[in-house]
């Protein structure tokens, strides 16, 4: 399969702010999902009602351009706000369990830090897709795994169940895990980031990924 772009938002945003930046993105090239990922200044999830209100504000948004929206870690909220689906981390829900809440037609997604096992498990269990990483050195969440990019390679040459990568991925070494095989390349900070602002970030994605693939 063509590998598709995966933005996660930053952990921290300004909604009125966030909000006109995050559909400029959107509207600059090929994104397949958004995944809104909130978490307080020590790193632990932030609080339900504010992911909620940040949802209901983004959500039809993102929707309306045919990008899939994920709330990461929370099962019930996806659920009660109609989310297209979550992610869970491996201190999370099981992926069956998340099933199980999010019912069958919504994605789940699986954290599988560099655990082909894990990742073997999660597929067994109903997951859409399973995520490996970080690949490179990142400041968005303290890594619990750093595979090689192999590990994609022999994943998608094994299974037809979509693997993302995620961590520290840059312009400059996502073409590494795009031809290894990534189904999904999924990027936080070198968007938000970029000096020129997010949506010339996804152009520049967008672009190497349609001559890499």
């Amino acid at each position: 399969m063509t590998c598709q772009l995966y933005l996660i938002t930053p952990p921290a945003f300004h909604l009125e702010t966030f909000r006109p930046l995050l559909m400029e993105a959107l509207d600059a090239g090929d994104v397949a999902c958004v995944q809104l990922r909130l978490k307080n200044a020590d790193g632990s999830p932030a609080p339900q009602n504010q992911v909620r209100a940040a949802a209901q504000v983004l959500m039809k948004d993102v929707q309306d351009r045919d990008v899939a929206f994920i709330i990461n870690d929370d099962a019930e909220l996806a659920a009660e706000l109609g989310a297209d689906g979550v992610h869970v981390g491996q201190d999370d829900l099981r992926a069956k369990a998340a099933r199980a809440i999010v019912g069958k037609n919504a994605i789940v997604g699986v954290t599988c830090h560099d655990s082909r096992h894990l990742a073997i498990e999660a597929a067994e269990s109903g997951a859409d897709y399973v995520a490996f990483g970080a690949f490179f050195p990142t400041e968005t969440k303290a890594a619990k795994g750093h595979p090689a990019p192999e590990i994609l390679e022999d994943w998608s040459s094994v299974t037809n169940v979509p693997c993302v990568a995620i961590g520290g991925i840059t312009l400059e070494n996502a073409p590494v895990l795009i031809n290894a095989g990534a189904g999904f390349i999924a990027v936080v900070s070198s968007v938000w980031d970029h000096p020129q602002g997010p949506a010339q970030a996804v152009r520049d994605f967008t672009a190497l990924i349609a001559v890499d693939s």
